[in-house]
């Protein structure tokens, strides 16, 4: 183990890190305009009006995760914390720097991914999948929102990039199909 990591107090930044996500998550709105989350200015609802909470535990510490599906949580059915999702995504810190962002569909396996994205997945379905005459397709509605992650669910306490160590994430998130899968090939999915 990295020495940095025995010192570490997780328990402590999970009860940091789910304040600065709940004061974030009063001073802010959904602007359903652009889509964009921005500060409340003229008594908009705030984030915190809308959103669910989801307490995952992990290594005997318990993590708040939010995430805000209200509009549109997809129809279909949602994907366990091990099966694969066709996505599409766009990540930033609090501060609104965009590390990460992925216009077109791709599927991600969510044993492969932080732990927020795993579990906050679950509380989206995927879309109905529309056939085109010529057979090209597209999908309809699909679970769409944002997941608000503590650092203990997503980096903990290592930078990556710039992402700073210790930092809660937004993820603005749709879910268009889930890949229900058999990773031990028991036939059982």
């Amino acid at each position: 183990k990295d020495d940095a990591e025995d010192n570490f107090d997780a328990a402590g930044q999970a009860l940091i890190d789910d304040q600065v996500l709940v004061e974030y998550l009063k001073t802010h709105y959904l602007n359903a305009g652009n889509n964009a989350i921005e500060m409340i200015l003229d008594g908009e609802t705030a984030l915190m009006d809308r959103v669910i909470t989801q307490t995952v535990v992990r290594n005997e510490i318990s993590y708040k995760l939010y995430v805000l599906n209200d509009s549109f949580p997809g129809v279909t059915f949602a994907p366990a914390t091990v099966d694969s999702v066709l996505v599409t995504y766009s990540g930033m810190t609090l501060d609104e720097v965009v590390f990460d962002s992925r216009d077109s569909r791709t599927w991600i396996s969510l044993i492969d991914v932080i732990p927020g994205w795993s579990f906050g997945f679950t509380n989206f379905k995927g879309g109905n999948v529309v056939v085109r005459a010529d057979e090209s397709f597209y999908y309809e509605d699909f679970g769409k929102g944002f997941l608000f992650i503590p650092s203990g669910l997503a980096y903990r306490n290592f930078a990556q990039g710039v992402i700073p160590e210790n930092s809660p994430l937004i993820f603005e998130i749709t879910l268009r199909d889930v890949n229900k899968s058999d990773h031990d090939n028991d036939g059982v999915l």
